[in-house]
């Protein structure tokens, strides 16, 4: 079947960025396409009763296409944006849709309260921190396209702050032999730091006079100061938040404030309660938790996020706790009334949910950055007595089809 023409009316959007439609009883999945369209498509694919295209013409052209801005951006090119050529305000209610559907399918949630999605601020330019690979030849790139595993090098991304990506221009890698992988980001003071990972873990000697740091993550996620500072700053709702090298923070800082903001709304606090923070990272919720809250206990597994915790939380009434949340959750002895959840794409393990299910947690605030494992995770509470009272989709990441959500559960 492959190579073999189609042509084919796109109905919805997946979950990954392809745009689905039907050819007699078989799902066909075009990426670069959008609902709506009809294309003339090569079948590149097959698995069970689906199969996998790539479009060939445009036959009828949807009103929301627009000229994609990256040269990089396509079919075989670059794989970090998969949306360039869909208009934002169309980009917002497809992510609202394609939320919906995998909370309806995977999940059992029919007719769920589907918030329409908060905009991001910014639509470029907004990624504060991206990683890159390196080539093999000198140059740095992302993972790309096509449907066999490779890397793409680029010379632009209008996705990435633009301080970043004259950073990465002005780079020496020559200097750097070894390097693996590097993430470049900027914090909220305009301060530039690479994070390199090396081959063997052996740092390079470096000779620089550019205006920024460096430091090494070792295989075993230790950070290593080769230059300047080891620290970034990230301010969230007008309050600073240290975040040691390596340690995570989402790249769209612009959002911070909704998102926490959000969070903070969705547990409707009066004062009196006891609240979990779990996969807490630097304490980002904790510490506007704690404006709300009689007790905040925080649980992330990364030491260096907890030490950036002890620092950015010195809030007497906020207990600070290393561990794996697997292990934390069933030795806490004080009751919790409510919990915020931010377990990232892989979501929240049968055990985590089985521990806060037998705590009796009332109200569980889960932000997700997977709707389908957030559906899953959904399904396994909505089992055990929660209802989904509503979810409300923030983007994080335009020109993609990344959707970012604040869920609430109520215990019934």
């Amino acid at each position: 079947m492959n190579d073999q023409l189609i042509e084919v009316e796109l109905e919805s959007m997946a979950y990954g960025g392809s745009a689905l439609g039907h050819v007699g009883e078989q799902v066909v999945f075009i990426p670069y396409t959008i609902p709506g369209e009809i294309v003339s498509a090569r079948i590149t694919g097959q698995k069970g009763r689906t199969f996998f295209a790539e479009g060939v013409t445009l036959l009828e052209s949807s009103s929301d296409r627009v000229f994609p801005r990256c040269p990089h951006f396509g079919p075989n090119k670059c794989g970090s944006c998969q949306w360039q050529h869909i208009d934002y305000r169309a980009q917002l209610l497809l992510k609202q849709d394609v939320l919906a559907d995998q909370l309806e399918r995977i999940g059992g949630f029919t007719n769920a309260d589907v918030r329409p999605v908060i905009a991001s601020p910014v639509q470029w330019a907004y990624n504060q921190h991206m990683t890159l690979y390196a080539t093999g030849d000198g140059q740095l790139g992302f993972t790309s396209s096509s449907t066999q595993p490779s890397l793409f090098p680029i010379n632009e991304c209008h996705i990435l702050h633009p301080e970043l990506l004259d950073l990465k221009n002005s780079l020496d890698l020559e200097q750097m032999t070894g390097l693996q992988i590097i993430t470049l980001q900027i914090d909220s003071l305009g301060d530039r730091m690479a994070l390199l990972r090396m081959a063997n873990d052996e740092a390079p000697e470096l000779h620089s006079d550019m205006s920024m740091s460096m430091n090494m993550l070792t295989e075993n996620d230790e950070p290593i100061n080769l230059m300047g500072d080891l620290y970034a700053t990230i301010q969230v709702g007008g309050r600073a938040f240290r975040v040691t090298a390596g340690s995570f923070f989402r790249p769209n800082v612009s959002q911070l404030d909704n998102l926490s903001a959000e969070v903070l709304q969705a547990l409707a606090l009066n004062g009196h309660e006891a609240v979990l923070d779990l996969y807490a990272g630097v304490g980002i919720y904790s510490a506007f938790l704690a404006q709300q809250a009689r007790l905040v206990t925080l649980v992330d597994a990364d030491p260096y996020a907890i030490n950036d915790a002890e620092i950015n939380l010195p809030e007497e009434h906020v207990e600070i706790i290393e561990g794996l949340v697997e292990d934390v959750l069933p030795e806490l002895e004080d009751h919790y009334d409510a919990a915020v959840v931010d377990p990232g794409d892989t979501g929240l393990s049968a055990a985590v949910s089985d521990a806060l299910v037998a705590r009796r947690v009332a109200r569980i605030v889960y932000v997700s950055s997977n709707p389908s494992t957030l559906a899953r995770d959904g399904k396994r509470l909505a089992t055990r007595g929660y209802q989904l009272r509503y979810a409300q989709p923030i983007d994080l990441a335009p020109q993609t089809f990344a959707v970012d959500t604040v869920a609430v559960f109520e215990l019934q």
